[in-house]
Parts: C-alpha cells; sequence; structure tokens
C-alpha cells in the first residue's frame, strides 16, 4: 500500500494497521486486518501474496519492526483509516494528517 511513500508514509500505514488491530472495530490479529475484504488492494480473496526477494520487502519488514516495537512516531497518531490522495471517498471521519500521498483519518 505504501511501498512508494517516504518512510514516514510507510511507518504511518503500518500503524494504522497495529491500530486497527487494537481498536475492537476490525480483526485483533495483523494478518486478520489484512485479509479483511476491500481493505489493501495487494490482498486478494483473503489471501496475502508471497512476498518478494527484494528492497522493497525487506524494507517493509523493517518498518513493521520499528512499527510493531513503537520505536518511532508515524505522521497520524490514533488513525484507523486512510485513502490516497488522489480519490475523495467523502467520508464522515476527522481527518488526522496528509502523510505523503496518504491522508489519514480516525
Amino acid at each position: 500500500e505504501s511501498r512508494t511513500e517516504p518512510l514516514t508514509g510507510q511507518l504511518t500505514v503500518a500503524e494504522v494497521i497495529i491500530n486497527r488491530s487494537r481498536s475492537g472495530r476490525f480483526a485483533s490479529t495483523i494478518c486478520g486486518v489484512l485479509r479483511q475484504r476491500g481493505q489493501f488492494s495487494f490482498v486478494r480473496g483473503g489471501v496475502i501474496p508471497a512476498p518478494p526477494n527484494n528492497v522493497h520487502w525487506r524494507t517493509a519488514v523493517a518498518i513493521a519492526r520499528i512499527a510493531m516495537e513503537d520505536l518511532a512516531d508515524g505522521g497520524a497518531p490514533r488513525a484507523l483509516f486512510f485513502h490516497a490522495r488522489r480519490v475523495n471517498p467523502g467520508w464522515r471521519l476527522t481527518r488526522v494528517a496528509t502523510v505523503g500521498n496518504h491522508v489519514f483519518y480516525r
């Protein structure tokens, strides 16, 4: 979802996933959150694809570890939702921040 984003944007997306797993409003695990229908574009039919062995994947793993261990903060505290800046879904949510090409909400 955020491979082409700056590191802060990637960290913020990771934090949204973690926030969702802790919120009680979504699945209670990270994998469960990722597999929820229609939430993440890389998941098809509830199946998380096999990771590629490239620099993007290694960066994603490092960012996930940073987020899971709470070693750094992203740019949208307590955010639960995000979308690309190029779309306007008309959500009635509290806008928290714009980081890179994503807009974050709670």
